[in-house]
C-alpha cells in the first residue's frame, strides 16, 4: 500500500497545508468538499499542487514531519520545480 505526503493551497502563493494520507484521491476529496471543520476548511485550501509516494509509512510521515519545519521560500520552490504553473494536481489521480 502506497503512502503519500502532499501540499495543498487556497491558490498560488496562498495558504499551503502539508500532510500525510495512505488514500491521495479520498483525502484530496475530503479537504474539497470540506468534510472536517478543519484549517484546510477553513481557508480554503484544498487545491493539490505537489505530492510524494512511499512504500512505507515511517517514510512519508519523517517526510512530512521534515517538510513541516521547512521555510515557506522552501516549500515554494519545491512546487513551483515540479508544478510551475500551480495546476490542481487532483484531477490526475482519477
Amino acid at each position: 500500500m502506497p503512502y503519500y505526503i502532499y501540499i495543498t493551497a487556497s491558490q498560488r502563493n496562498g495558504t499551503l497545508y502539508t500532510g500525510v494520507t495512505n488514500n491521495l484521491a479520498r483525502r484530496i476529496h475530503e479537504h474539497r468538499e470540506k468534510v472536517a471543520t478543519s484549517f484546510t476548511a477553513r481557508y480554503g485550501v484544498s487545491q493539490l499542487v505537489y505530492y510524494e509516494e512511499f512504500e512505507r509509512i515511517g517514510d512519508a510521515i519523517a517526510r512530512e514531519k521534515k517538510l513541516k519545519r521547512w521555510r515557506r521560500a522552501w516549500k515554494l520552490k519545491l512546487i513551483e520545480t515540479l508544478n510551475p504553473a500551480w495546476r490542481d494536481l487532483y484531477q490526475d489521480l482519477a
